[in-house]
């Protein structure tokens, strides 16, 4: 499968937030859970060698199932998100990274970075939204808040949390490219 076409390309951005690119390259179709009380994606062997649970917000789901009916990922081999070619393994990173390369060319951001950015977007937003760092370093996968603690530099000193709004609504409600 290639990631050049917009959908597969817009599901594996939207992952990049939620894991690193190498995690995200590596997710197979059971690693998602859309069970109402879970909502969750499953990252194995992530950072430091642990596995650990991010969120599954509405519209990822939605365009997961759009990119499963469209792609049938569950239907490669090794069941793998984003399969190469045969699918019987994993899209090869530089794929995923060209991809997001050419995504950032065609909407003309001119701005450096890569697809580590989109993490250090999610914790962003996740903690403008009002969510608590410890969360936001578990989600990510740190085994240090230190290191989580980077993005508070990120945020304005301004900066009020927005009352009566959940944090995953505001990721929700991110406009869809």
């Amino acid at each position: 499968m290639l990631l050049a076409s917009g959908l597969p390309n817009r599901v594996a951005n939207h992952l990049c937030g939620r894991s690193a690119y190498l995690e995200a390259c590596a997710l197979r179709v059971d690693d998602i859970d859309s069970a109402p009380d879970r909502m969750c994606v499953r990252v194995t062997a992530g950072k430091g060698g642990a596995d650990r649970y991010s969120i599954l917000s509405p519209s990822l789901l939605a365009l997961l199932r759009q990119y499963s009916q469209t792609y049938a990922p569950q239907r490669n081999p090794g069941r793998w998100l984003f399969a190469n070619a045969n699918g019987t393994t994993c899209v090869n990173i530089e794929a995923v990274q060209r991809a997001y390369q050419a995504a950032r060319h065609c909407a003309g951001i001119v701005k450096h970075g890569g697809t580590h950015t989109l993490r250090h977007c999610f914790a962003t937003h996740l903690l403008e939204g009002g969510v608590d760092l410890y969360t936001i370093s578990r989600l990510l996968g740190h085994g240090h808040i230190s290191t989580t603690s980077r993005y508070l530099h990120l945020i304005s000193p301004q900066f009020k949390p927005p009352k009566d709004v959940d944090p995953l609504d505001l990721l929700a409600g991110l406009p869809k490219t």
